[in-house]
């Protein structure tokens, strides 16, 4: 009857995960997107839709939505339907007043023209101050401004959208002045098949120039520009007489269209906007890292190979009471190494949390390796990660139960609780207030309340019930039985060395993690705060799994030596040593912050301190429950390997 109950509760269990399955990727199914699938076609003459997308600045890191500046409006704007990584993201894809024909080139097409207040001229002018750009979007490809190289040849360096606008002197002048790019002069590269004439297009770039258009006599919808008209081939190709930002002025907003025909195929497209700038010094840091961290993983294994096999020959082959008595090392306190530590129950919510993190990482990191998440599906990351996080709380249940139960402990259903709130539960209070601060700049940025209440019923909808069907199962299963038994008055742990400190171990023990990571974490800031791609997920991967070893191993090297010191209380400092990598990382960010980046809002500073503290918080709970299972599973073998009396 038992076997029948098991295994009919197994069924339920995998019927219930493909069902999570089928709605989590259903919902999905018409945005998710593969490099080379779903290709578009289009004729000549066919309507291409142009789309605009946010500002954005990586002065203030605060997204604006493109309608927020007074920009030439359609008829009739329409917002494109976001997914929930996208509005994390602050993304507002809403339609243009952009008109794009395929393959028919246009010439100085004015979209409209306007005349400026002092609090539209104030509005440009924030904007080119805080250098913001314009994102745009064309068959699901970013504008791109192409900029060539100095000092070498070479494919281009592509920026993502182009500047609002510019700050500059007239000749002879001191006095500052803000210009505006008002005339876009778009090129549309299209890679064409010769059987059916059709074309897809493999490029969407511009080159913005700022001019003050003239004409003669009143305004009317069929007046000729004179700065402007291929009629009397007079085009902009320079910004020679630039649009001036200030009260009353006039502006005119004009685009050319230039079609070119390139042999970039359209799975090929996204490659040139994946080029690192600088790819070879990127390759030869990863490389070298690598290296570095697996040679000292080699000597680690080696020594500790080494000397654990000596001990434990040495330890075997005591046969009398007197010599027994006469042993040292990590032997004498095995009546006391599994003796639970204090606060068992914080470390057992820890210990599943970072499983629940662990298993979001490695599904995730599996999903991009095999360029599941790709840049052309924007949000898709940020959207993938939120759901596993969200299922694996099934796994964070489980594991804290396990533990607990080892423990001695009998109050299951408080343990799940604790787990199912108390990481989320400080990662939603921060992000809370900086949503606030987001709120109170009126930026596109800030979270509304529909994805707000989405975010909340993924948590105490389906996180929450998850963690506690974890933790029944967890708790359900006999608790694990500990190689040695445990003495019930404790043992006195003598003086230890200054090195031993736990204080100074536990911060050594977190360097090695950290330089395993922290090349790659320059480029992934670069990603996240340059508002630059980031695409080399096999190379993170290759690094994650280093990471993995290098906790693991860091954290068994100084546990050994922490057990010849007959210091049992190695529970804690297990999961605070590899931890403790998480410490480095945020000094890293603040070095960061101060070197590469030019914030100089408050607001934007709190926005970069608080994410990157959050980002520190998971990577300490990722790598102490890393270093804690290695430290668990490292004691279970050495004191089952030996003859205890």
């Amino acid at each position: 009857m038992a076997r029948a109950a098991g295994g009919s509760h197994a069924i339920r269990t995998v019927f219930f995960f493909a069902t999570i399955c089928i709605l989590l990727f259903s919902h999905n199914v018409l945005s998710f997107y593969l490099p080379g699938v779903a290709p578009e076609d289009f004729q000549k003459g066919d309507l291409l839709n142009v789309k605009v997308n946010k500002l954005t600045s990586i002065k203030t890191q605060l997204p604006y939505s493109y309608y927020s500046l007074p920009f030439c409006r359609p008829n009739t704007i329409v917002d494109s339907r976001e997914n929930l990584g996208e509005v994390l993201r602050g993304d507002r894809i809403e339609n243009s007043a952009y008109v794009f024909r395929m393959r028919e080139p246009q010439l100085c097409n004015v979209v409209c023209r306007l005349t400026l207040d002092a609090k539209t001229a104030k509005e440009f002018k924030d904007k080119i101050e805080d250098e913001y750009r314009v994102n745009m979007i064309l068959d699901n490809l970013p504008l791109v401004v192409p900029i060539p190289r100095s000092e070498q040849e070479g494919p281009p360096i592509y920026q993502l959208g182009f500047h609002v606008g510019l700050r500059g002197q007239y000749a002879g002048s001191k006095d500052e002045k803000y210009f505006l790019h008002n005339h876009l002069s778009f090129t549309v590269k299209y890679h064409k098949d010769e059987l059916t004439d059709s074309a897809r297009i493999v490029g969407f770039e511009v080159t913005p120039y700022s001019v003050k258009h003239e004409y003669d006599g009143e305004w009317n919808e069929n007046t000729r520009l004179t700065t402007c008209d291929p009629h009397a081939k007079s085009i902009v190709v320079s910004s020679n007489s630039p649009q001036e930002v200030e009260d009353k002025q006039e502006v005119i907003f004009t685009y050319d269209i230039a079609y070119q025909e390139s042999e970039v195929k359209w799975a090929s497209r996204w490659d040139t906007y994946l080029l690192m700038n600088d790819d070879q010094i990127h390759w030869f840091s990863i490389v070298n890292s690598l290296m570095i961290v697996l040679f000292l993983s080699g000597m680690v294994a080696m020594i500790m190979l080494r000397t654990l096999y000596r001990d434990i020959s040495k330890y075997n082959e005591l046969e009398t009471q007197e010599e027994a008595q006469e042993e040292t090392g990590w032997k004498l306190v095995h009546a006391d190494v599994f003796r639970p530590p204090s606060h068992s129950d914080l470390l057992c919510v820890y210990v599943g949390t970072g499983v629940q993190f662990l298993g979001m990482v490695l599904v995730t990191m599996a999903f991009a390796v095999l360029g599941f998440l790709s840049p052309s599906n924007r949000g898709g990351l940020m959207t993938a990660m939120l759901f596993l996080w969200v299922f694996m709380g099934l796994f964070a249940g489980y594991a804290a139960a396990r533990l607990y139960k080892m423990f001695k402990g009998t109050e299951w259903k408080k343990i799940a609780l604790r787990t199912a709130f108390l990481f989320p539960a400080v990662v939603f209070g921060i992000f809370f207030v900086l949503n606030a601060l987001i709120w109170g700049q009126k930026s596109s940025g800030a979270v509304p309340f529909g994805t707000m209440f989405a975010l909340v019923f993924l948590w105490f909808g389906i996180s929450v019930p998850l963690v506690f069907v974890g933790s029944y199962v967890g708790f359900r299963k006999p608790a694990t039985e500990n190689p040695v038994k445990t003495n019930k008055i404790p043992r006195q742990i003598p003086e230890q060395p200054w090195y031993m400190n736990p204080i100074f171990s536990i911060l050594i023990g977190g360097i090695l993690p950290f330089g395993a990571v922290f090349i790659e974490l320059f480029f992934i800031l670069s990603s996240i705060w340059l508002n630059q791609f980031y695409y080399i997920f096999g190379f993170l991967f290759i690094v994650f799994v280093i990471l993995l070893v290098t906790c693991a191993e860091i954290t068994v090297v100084l546990c050994y030596f922490q057990l010849c010191s007959e210091d049992y209380l190695w529970w804690w400092r297990s999961y605070l040593t590899s931890g403790s990598s998480a410490l480095y990382l945020f000094l890293y960010a603040t070095f960061y912050f101060f070197t590469k980046l030019d914030i100089t809002k408050p607001v934007s500073g709190a926005l970069y301190f608080g994410y990157m503290l959050i980002a520190s918080y998971a990577f300490f709970v990722l790598t102490g429950t890393i270093g804690f299972y290695a430290c668990f599973i490292f004691t279970r073998l050495i004191y089952s390997s030996v003859k205890i009396d």
